[in-house]
């Protein structure tokens, strides 16, 4: 059973930048994709970055490429969100999910085990 916990939320300006970090711990964090996801309220949560558990693969979400990056530290076991150039339609919770020997693609039903969430909200 692999546990999730993510921080790093928090309130930002537009066009301020927030690092997600998503702690893992029960598994071999080195075997799963690492995926981030968002919701916002009244909407479908949606993909936002993917990691495959190789390292060699990332994915992101048309809406989100060129500002948000994506990273792993296997001698951590913690995957990052690095969000630059935040805009409001980006505020949201943002969750992190892993997917055991996973390509870290936007199939959201791919991944086994969820975190909670962090908030991110972005003031205009």
């Amino acid at each position: 059973q692999v546990q999730l916990v993510e921080s790093g939320g928090g309130l930002v300006q537009a066009g301020g930048s927030l690092r997600l970090s998503c702690a893992a711990s029960g598994g071999t964090f080195s075997n799963y994709a690492m995926g981030w996801f968002r919701q916002a309220p009244g909407k479908e949560r949606e993909f936002v970055a993917g990691i495959s558990w190789s390292g060699l693969s990332t994915y992101y979400a048309d809406s989100v490429k060129g500002r948000f990056t994506i990273s792993r530290d296997n001698a951590k076991n913690t995957a990052y969100l690095q969000m630059n150039s935040l805009k409001p339609e980006d505020t949201a919770v943002y969750y992190c999910a892993a997917d055991l020997f996973g390509s870290g693609d936007s199939k959201r039903f791919a991944y086994e085990y969820w975190g909670q969430g962090t908030q991110v909200t972005v003031s205009s």
